[in-house]
């Protein structure tokens, strides 16, 4: 059962801007003092972000700082052009420092779960480590938001260890990253039509499903009343509530049954990574359509270099 019925996206939150960087979501959120840029979307859209920047708030804007929900490479990889460009301080959890300081690549994605292509051509990902130097900072210990007065941050690790959402109380509004997202990302067809559904982290780089789900009941709990996702539209209202509540309480049957992490999850510390269980065994059809697609992408992309 998926958690469907979360209706179109009607309504953002104040001073909250959407851009969708091809596969994921970066976000604009204006504060009393400027604005801040949530994530970094995929490498080779920095010029893309800072179009959509300028034509939201004008030329030559940059903003007050960069905060990161996690480092996964959808949600950095224009960070390195975008912060040497505007010359800014990039937050992040403690928890999430080694990945995006160099000290640790994020363990392997698994293949295995989740259904769909983009989970088959997880291998490819990058998965870093990431040095985005003396910029990097830890968010502050008291929760609050840098540059944005009336947002808080909120510890939601399952995704990645040091995964963090931002909340706005006055209005409930949250931006979730990838601890709950709005379409269902290991299908490539529901992310290239946008298709609607509050559904669970992605599967393949989900690496501690026990913790996903305390997230994600942790989320329920706020009864936001917008939702704006790492991936997928922002919804809004009574059935996207009601969708989130039903993935809550359902979280243990609507996460994978087998897999990498699913009994036994990847341990890290503040040095990174310390311990991965073992890969998971796929059924032999799976494999099989993993090696096929593998060669298909590998075929394509030999052939567009060529070009």
């Amino acid at each position: 059962m998926s958690a469907r019925g979360a209706g179109a996206e009607r309504a953002a939150p104040e001073g909250v801007h959407r851009v969708r960087t091809l596969i994921a979501n970066v976000y604009f959120v204006e504060g009393q003092a400027g604005w801040v840029l949530i994530d970094a979307g995929l490498r080779g859209t920095a010029t893309m972000i800072r179009q959509a920047a300028e034509r939201q708030f004008g030329r030559h804007t940059s903003p007050a700082a960069i905060v990161l929900t996690h480092g996964h490479f959808d949600h950095v990889g224009a960070l390195d052009a975008l912060a040497r460009r505007w010359s800014v301080p990039i937050y992040a959890h403690p928890l999430e420092m080694p990945f995006v300081c160099g000290r640790s690549p994020y363990p392997p994605p698994d293949p295995t779960v989740g259904g769909g292509l983009v989970s088959l051509l997880s291998p490819l990902f990058p998965r870093g480590p990431y040095d985005f130097g003396a910029r990097v900072r830890m968010l502050p210990q008291d929760g609050t938001v840098p540059s944005l007065p009336g947002w808080r941050w909120i510890h939601t690790p399952g995704h990645s260890p040091g995964h963090v959402s931002l909340f706005r109380d006055a209005d409930r509004a949250l931006i979730s990253g990838d601890a709950v997202v709005s379409t269902r990302q290991e299908s490539l067809t529901d992310v290239l039509f946008q298709l609607e559904r509050v559904w669970r982290p992605p599967a393949y780089y989900t690496t501690d499903w026990a913790a996903a789900g305390r997230s994600v009941r942790a989320l329920a709990a706020l009864a936001p009343e917008y939702l704006a996702t790492g991936h997928g539209r922002i919804l809004h209202g009574d059935l996207m509530r009601e969708a989130l509540d039903r993935l809550a309480r359902r979280f243990a049957e609507l996460r994978p049954q087998h897999g990498r992490y699913v009994d036994q999850a990847a341990l890290s510390d503040s040095r990174g990574v310390i311990a991965i269980p073992p890969p998971a065994t796929a059924p032999m059809w799976w494999r099989t359509a993993g090696a096929l697609t593998l060669v298909a992408v590998g075929i394509w992309l030999a052939r567009a270099n060529r070009r």
